[in-house]
């Protein structure tokens, strides 16, 4: 039956015979053996073309989605039998790899020993494609339109901090205007691409800021260092730097202007086969999103 319905979509025996890895006398014999079986033609062939008789049109019409049900349950039992192994290749900035990541793979990596996760740390705009990655984690505004992208954590909130010897130095602004006259240490996500600009928004009313300072940095880390030794203002996620604003290393600023935002995504290519291993790690990510507990400055 399958080889029937194979020729009758090809409308040709040497066709048939290569989607089917078969010989074309193999197709040939097969047919006449179904149109034994069953007591009428099915086919009409001549020296140029192959076509359906009335009986095989119906036959056709009954066995098509029967033959579609039969393919979809034998792929489904596949699937079950195929356990999640082999690498997965994610790209993730460091603080993502620590809240999102690491507390949901670390148990996934126990309970099924064949994975291997190999997890690059790098909060530049990585191209997951050019660069192989299975996977990446991202902010969702920084997320491409073309890449499937699932919300992995929570809300997330933006903290300008400095130290109060830098403040008291040079004062505490109390506008995001006011940065035009400090020192800010800006973060560059890509090498071929612009510094960040800062963004505020209160009351309806939103700002983007073009700031410079002394250093620019690809990871926020080094941003926060340099905070921390008085040589600017960092503007980076709150929960980087609550440890520090609990003990008075770092001050924050114009809380009052950054309002929670989209949190981190996974996203993948649409273009890519999606692998057992990635897909439970994406289930797990999902599953996992509202239990995720990110620190939060308490003052704010």
């Amino acid at each position: 039956m399958a080889v029937f319905v194979t020729v009758a979509e090809e409308m040709n025996f040497t066709r048939a015979a290569v989607r089917l890895g078969v010989s074309q006398s193999a197709v040939s014999h097969t047919i006449r053996r179904l149109e034994a079986s069953v007591g009428f033609k099915l086919l009409n062939r001549t020296s140029r073309r192959v076509g359906l008789t009335d009986a095989g049109e119906k036959l056709l019409a009954a066995l098509r989605p029967s033959l579609t049900q039969i393919e979809t349950r034998i792929e489904e039992l596949r699937l079950m039998d195929d356990s999640p192994k082999g690498r997965v290749r994610l790209t993730a900035s460091k603080p993502a790899a620590r809240w999102i990541l690491m507390p949901v793979l670390s148990p996934l990596v126990r309970d099924y020993p064949d994975i291997e996760i190999e997890i690059n740390l790098d909060s530049r705009l990585n191209d997951i494609d050019e660069d192989r990655f299975d996977a990446g984690i991202r902010l969702g505004e920084f997320v491409a339109p073309n890449m499937i992208a699932v919300p992995v954590s929570p809300p997330l909130r933006l903290a300008a901090v400095a130290t109060p010897a830098y403040l008291q130095s040079r004062g505490t602004p109390q506008h995001p205007d006011d940065l035009e006259q400090h020192d800010c240490l800006t973060i560059r996500f890509r090498p071929d691409g612009s510094v960040y600009h800062w963004e505020f928004e209160k009351d309806g009313q939103q700002l983007v800021k073009r700031v410079t300072g002394p250093f620019i940095f690809s990871e926020s880390d080094l941003a926060i260092e340099a905070a921390r030794a008085g040589h600017g203002i960092a503007f980076v996620l709150e929960a980087e730097v609550v440890e520090h604003l609990a003990r008075g290393d770092l001050v924050r600023l114009l809380a009052d202007w950054c309002p929670p935002f989209d949190g981190y995504h996974l996203f993948y290519s649409d273009r890519r086969q999606v692998s057992s291993a990635l897909r439970l790690i994406i289930d797990r990510l999902k599953s996992h999103r509202d239990t995720i507990t990110l620190p939060l400055d308490s003052a704010s």
